[in-house]
C-alpha cells in the first residue's frame, strides 16, 4: 500500500499540475570529498520544482503517524532525519543560484485522535508535516493535495 500511496501522490501531480516538473529524482549527496562508498542512494518519492523552487515530498503511509515517546506523542524520527538530509543535500547543490528548497512529510491519514499539522523552519529551509484525508471523496483529496501546491509555489 504504501507504494501505491507513493505512485498515486507522484501520478496526481504529473497529471493535474503540468506547470510544475513532478519526478521520483535521487538527490546527490554533497560531499567535501569522493569518498561515497556505502552511502546510501537518497531516492525521492516526489519532487516538485518550478524552476528553482521546489519542494521534496516523502509521502508516509503507517499505521501510526506518530510515536510514543515517554508518554508523548512525537514525529517518526528517521522520517525527519531524512526528509531534512534531503532539503538540505539539495539545497547545497543549489547555493550558487537564486532558489527555494522546503520538504514535507506526507502521511496517510489514519483514525488517530492525534494529526500531524505543522511547519518548522530549519536551518534556512521550511518542513511540513501533514496528514492527507484519503476517507473521503476523490474531489476532496484532491483540494487537499492542490492546496500543497498552492502554498508552496
Amino acid at each position: 500500500m504504501c507504494h501505491l500511496y507513493e505512485k498515486f501522490l507522484l501520478e496526481y501531480y504529473k497529471k493535474e499540475h503540468p506547470e510544475l516538473t513532478a519526478n521520483a529524482s535521487q538527490i546527490a549527496w554533497q560531499l567535501d570529498d569522493t569518498e561515497n562508498q556505502m552511502l546510501p542512494k537518497m531516492q525521492t518519492d516526489i519532487m516538485l520544482s518550478k524552476g528553482n523552487n521546489i519542494l521534496i515530498i516523502d509521502a508516509k503511509y503507517y499505521s501510526h503517524m506518530t510515536q510514543q515517546q515517554y508518554g508523548t506523542n512525537t514525529l517518526h524520527s528517521n522520517n525527519l532525519y531524512q526528509i531534512f538530509t534531503y532539503v538540505k543535500n539539495k539545497e547545497f547543490e543549489l547555493r550558487n543560484v537564486e532558489h527555494t528548497v522546503s520538504g514535507m512529510l506526507l502521511y496517510a491519514q489514519t483514525n488517530e485522535d492525534i494529526i500531524p499539522h505543522n511547519t518548522y523552519q530549519m536551518s534556512g529551509n521550511q518542513i511540513t508535516v501533514r496528514a492527507l484525508n484519503l476517507n473521503q471523496n476523490f474531489s476532496g483529496i484532491a483540494d487537499e493535495l492542490d492546496a500543497i501546491i498552492n502554498n508552496s509555489f
